[in-house]
């Protein structure tokens, strides 16, 4: 008999076609150094956005002199998590669409709201509203996630989601994969790479539980 707990990996492949914001800079990967005679290694280099795949949003992506990725405190992003399934609730996650599994919240929520995350760009994903993420802070939620590109409408120029993640001080993740995923309480582990000055950072995000 094992105590060992399950594993979920709720993070998509990055590769050149992971789906990006448009304009957003996409995953490319080449190698400085390959195996030979002369040479013990192959050794890899890459671009990309920050933004690509799962990923934690600092909080100076939506506000200037704001913390950048590098500074952000890790606890958020390690520990007790509920999944809500909220899918086919339209453009905006509401307050009503996670009221049914919105007792004792531990500290992080994710959202699912696709059967089938996107693998394509797909501009008309569902995003939170506003007022949810403020009901989602007064409910103790320190870090909030979901399975599509934002926690904003693709077309918002205002971005009043991430706005209130600052007023709220939450972290974010977003572009998990949770497909797969019960809804029901997990543990997190998602931790953003210490990147200097840099306004998000990929995470492996895992769920361990179920």
């Amino acid at each position: 008999m094992t105590n060992e707990r399950r594993l979920w990996d709720i993070s998509p492949l990055v590769s050149a076609d992971a789906p990006i914001f448009p304009g957003d800079e996409p995953y490319a990967l080449r190698w400085t150094a390959r195996l030979s005679p002369g040479c013990p290694v192959n050794l890899s280099a890459i671009t990309m956005s920050p933004h690509v795949g799962a990923h934690a949003d600092a909080p100076l992506h939506y506000a200037d002199g704001a913390s950048d990725i590098a500074s952000v405190d890790l606890a958020p992003y390690l520990g007790p998590c509920r999944v809500i399934h909220a899918i086919g609730c339209g453009p905006l996650v509401r307050v009503e669409h996670l009221r049914h599994a919105a007792h004792d919240l531990p500290p992080r929520v994710l959202v699912r709201c696709c059967e089938r995350a996107d693998r394509h760009w797909n501009p008309d994903f569902s995003a939170y509203a506003p007022e949810t993420v403020q009901w989602l802070a007064a409910q103790g939620v320190r870090l909030i996630g979901i399975d599509t590109p934002s926690v904003d409408p693709g077309a918002s120029k205002t971005l009043d989601s991430h706005q209130q993640l600052r007023r709220a001080d939450l972290r974010v993740l977003e572009n998990l994969v949770l497909d797969e995923v019960p809804e029901g309480d997990y543990e997190l582990i998602a931790l953003p790479l210490r990147l200097a000055g840099a306004c998000a950072s990929p995470v492996r995000a895992v769920l361990r539980g179920g």
